[in-house]
């Protein structure tokens, strides 16, 4: 039923963009990505989530926007607490997000222990996402699981600026930010405050976070440029745990209760405390109009505290990098080509101390131990446009990866490390634009993914030198088609993905977590999307713009020769992955700057053990959003408001896979609702 709906979408895309006179163009293949080319001719699936795009959607939260991009899934177990994945599984991933990597403009986000504190971020200070799907251990470095570029909001040419947004919604949501920008000689500045929290549906689910980021661009000559970048995050949220089927059932609402034998979650206290900072500085210099060189030189410090059910962690991390590389362009006579060179290198230290936790408060020590992850890659690229018919890139990267560690207590140690062989991660992409309606892909490329300092020292306390890293291969091939007009834009692609020394995630009997590899995946799978600009703002009409969009994936991922003490997996469905999921959207401007946004998305059932004995049932979510602009002389006005989860549907976002006691789900809020306004001088 499902798929019939998409090929009828595509039917009536065609008869409509029949009747249509005026042409227009498509945001999608509009988008300009990293190497200058149009989103049409990639050679790579990749999909770009810009700042109008991010406003159309619920503006307290980034789920439901990577959600609308296929192959994406984002979860967000209670207020705060954000899982992302891309074309996988968050076996690896109980909480945070890991084996994605991540950048925040020039500057890698990920550290070198291979975590991501994406939910210190604040929403209003994000320009675009961009997600590239797939194996991108070239330029990248060292990944299984896909990238995720993050382009900050920038500097603004207006001699001055100033914006003001509030907001306020259900179960307790308030959310404030103020951005400041002033334009000198020849720097331009930013400030930006933002402040946001919310009660949560559940016992025991509140968040508050405080976030300030400033940044400027100094153009000290005419050839170069200096653009520093600082960010600082304070974030605390409860974690209310999982619930089994029973529970889930009876009171969603309730926080995870305590047992015969461990308190509850609300008892407990269980919570997060994470206090980030996060800058840099980047230096690009033109020196000639071909040759350009890059420098950034980037650094960051946290201190997170998890009050959990069963220990109170405590960390400090401190990480320190450096990024590098040469950009090099040049027309020959029958092709255009683009060269990169470069080399990035990171390490973290991390503090991890242990404690008991009696009732939310620090009790004795139980174990101490000190890690210091180094990683870094050399990289190179070959862009060629051969008679913009052609696109080839070519790419690699020789990935280095080590750890040491010592205990403190209970035993003191000396240093230990802990190395991994280099290893040399290649991909070769491929675009042909057979007219100028259909353009054809394809790529195959090698993917490596070592384990995070979080899996190697989890919460059993124990470092964990056995584990290996993942490596997988993937091989992927699709086409784009657009109409003469330019307003119908579709693109399809298929892929097989295999991935190998899976880490998974378990729990031993006193329901702390250790990681394991345990054999592979086998993951082929569809996606595709399309778009139809059906009228792009006219001044005249009932309806100003139409814009309408639809995406579906469909996945047949399993397990392969997947061994867990004993027990043979081979052959199920991927844990935590669903078969199929759609979304649908809508976007009509009328007239006096009015405009309603709607989307549907589609999720099927989702195993949540990997015996696939229990499956989270499938929901319906529907979201709608209102929004009226004004503009007076000096002076914007924008009016918005929107209903989340319109069908109050009764489900998890955000699942515990393998949970013990069956405790699988994380139950989201009901039928909801926001509201909030922006001022802009």
């Amino acid at each position: 039923m499902r798929v019939a709906t998409f090929l009828f979408f595509i039917f009536f895309a065609g008869h409509v963009s029949a009747q249509q006179e005026d042409s227009t163009d498509f945001p999608l293949h509009k988008v300009k990505v990293g190497n200058g080319k149009t989103m049409f001719r990639m050679p790579s699936s990749e999909n770009t989530v810009d700042r109008q795009m991010l406003d159309q959607q619920n503006p307290y939260s980034m789920v439901a926007a990577i959600n609308s991009v296929p192959g994406a899934r984002m979860e967000e177990r209670s207020p705060g607490s954000y899982r992302l994945s891309i074309r996988g599984s968050l076996l690896r991933s109980p909480f945070g997000v890991r084996n994605v990597k991540i950048y925040l403009g020039e500057f890698p986000f990920t550290d070198a222990g291979g975590n991501t504190y994406l939910n210190s971020l604040d929403i209003s200070n994000i320009n675009s996402l961009r997600i590239l799907k797939g194996p991108e251990a070239s330029i990248f470095g060292a990944n299984t699981g896909g990238v995720l570029l993050i382009d900050p909001v920038r500097p603004n040419t207006d001699s001055s600026r100033v914006a003001v947004g509030l907001g306020a919604g259900s179960y307790g949501l308030l959310s404030q930010n103020i951005w400041f920008g002033k334009q000198f000689k020849n720097s331009v500045m930013t400030i930006s405050q933002a402040f946001q929290q919310s009660q949560g549906y559940r016992e025991n689910s509140s968040m508050r976070r405080h976030y300030l980021q400033v940044s400027e661009l100094w153009n000290y000559s005419s050839k170069a440029s200096l653009n520093f970048f600082v960010l600082f995050s304070d974030l605390y949220y409860h974690t209310p745990g999982g619930l089994n089927q029973q529970q889930f059932k009876q009171d969603p609402r309730k926080a995870r209760p305590a047992t015969a034998t461990l308190p509850g979650a609300a008892e407990q206290k269980a919570s997060v405390q994470n206090r980030t900072i996060f800058g840099g500085v980047t230096h690009n210099l033109d020196i000639s109009r071909q040759l350009k060189y890059v420098l950034s030189v980037f650094g960051s410090g946290t201190d997170f505290k998890n009050p959990f059910i069963t220990n109170y962690e405590q960390r400090k991390e401190q990480s320190y990098g450096v990024r590098t590389y040469l950009d090099l362009k040049h027309d020959f006579r029958m092709a255009n080509a683009r060269f990169n060179i470069g080399a990035e290198w990171q390490q973290t230290n991390s503090a991890i101390d242990n404690y008991g936790n009696k009732l939310g408060v620090r009790d004795t020590m139980q174990a101490s131990d000190k890690l210091k992850a180094q990683q870094g890659f050399l990289f190179s690229r070959l862009l060629l446009d051969i008679h913009s018919r052609l696109l080839l890139e070519v790419s690699a990267s020789y990935n280095f990866f080590n750890y040491r560690y010592k205990n403190n207590y209970p035993v003191g140690t000396g240093f230990h490390q802990k190395k991994f062989d280099p290893q040399l991660m290649p991909r070769i992409s491929v675009s042909y634009l057979i007219n100028d309606h259909f353009a054809w892909r394809a790529s195959a490329s090698a993917g490596y993914s070592t384990p995070t300092i979080a899996e190697v020292r989890a919460s059993d306390n124990i470092v964990n030198t056995n584990l290996q890293a993942e490596k997988a291969s993937s091989f992927e091939t699709g086409f784009r088609l657009r109409n003469r007009k330019e307003n119908i834009l579709f693109d399809v692609c298929a892929f097989y993905y295999e991935l190998k020394n899976a880490i998974v995630r378990r729990t031993d009997s006193n329901n702390n977590e250790y990681f394991m590899n345990a054999g592979g995946t086998r993951q082929p799978g569809l996606e595709a999307q399309l778009e139809l600009n059906i009228i792009k703002a006219r001044k005249t009409g009932w309806i100003r713009s139409l814009l309408l969009k639809g995406n579906m994936t469909y996945y047949d991922f399993s397990f392969d020769n997947y061994v867990v003490n004993k027990t043979d997996y081979s052959g199920k469905k991927l844990t935590g992955v669903p078969d199929y999921t759609s979304t649908e959207s809508i976007s009509v401007g009328f007239p006096a700057n009015f405009n309603l946004f709607a989307q549907y998305y589609y999720v099927k059932n989702i195993p949540l053990d990997d015996a696939n004995t229990v499956y989270a049932e499938e929901y319906h979510l529907v979201q709608v959003k209102g929004q009226w602009k004004k503009s007076f002389k000096k002076m914007e006005l924008i009016l918005f408001a929107g209903i989340d989860n319109l069908l109050d549907q009764k489900y998890s976002l955000g699942n515990d896979l393998n949970a013990a006691g069956g405790r699988y789900y994380n139950a989201a809020a009901p039928r909801n609702y926001y509201g909030g306004l922006r001022l802009e001088f």
